[in-house]
C-alpha cells in the first residue's frame, strides 16, 4: 500500500514534523487542525464559535486538496479546553455536517496546541 502526502495552501502550514493529511488505502487521515490564519499563522481572534469555524474551514480546505469535502468524512474527533463548550461547538458543526453527519468522538483535554479552544481531525474515504 502507497501513502500520498497532502498538504493545502489554504490551511495552516504544520508547526511540526507532519503533514496536513496523508492519503492510504482508500482514506484520508487529516492532522488535527486549529484555529490559525493560513496566511498569518497566526490565531484568529473570537470565542469558541469563531474558533470552530476557523477549525472546519481549514479541515475543508485539507480535504478539497484530497478531491474530498465533509461528505467524504466517515469519522472525526473533537479535542475540546472546557466540556462546557460542547453544545456551542456543536451547534457550528451542525452547520458544515448537514447531509449525513460522520461518527464522531468528543474529548476534553488538559491543553491543545498555542492553547486554542478547540482541535478537529477526520478521517475521509477517498475516491
Amino acid at each position: 500500500m502507497k501513502k500520498e502526502i497532502i498538504n493545502s495552501e489554504k490551511a495552516p502550514a504544520p508547526i511540526g514534523p507532519y503533514n496536513q493529511a496523508v492519503k492510504a488505502g482508500g482514506f484520508l487521515f487529516t492532522s488535527g487542525q486549529i484555529a490559525l490564519d493560513a496566511e498569518s499563522g497566526q490565531l484568529i481572534e473570537g470565542g469558541i464559535e469563531e474558533q470552530a469555524r476557523k477549525v472546519l474551514d481549514n479541515l475543508l480546505a485539507v480535504l478539497k486538496a484530497a478531491n474530498a469535502d465533509f461528505n467524504s468524512v466517515v469519522k472525526t474527533t473533537i479535542f475540546l479546553k472546557d466540556m462546557n463548550d460542547f453544545a456551542a461547538v456543536n451547534s457550528v458543526y451542525a452547520e458544515y455536517f448537514t447531509d449525513s453527519a460522520p461518527a464522531r468522538s468528543t474529548v476534553e483535554v488538559a491543553r491543545l496546541p498555542k492553547d486554542v479552544l478547540v482541535e478537529i481531525d477526520c478521517i475521509a474515504i477517498i475516491q
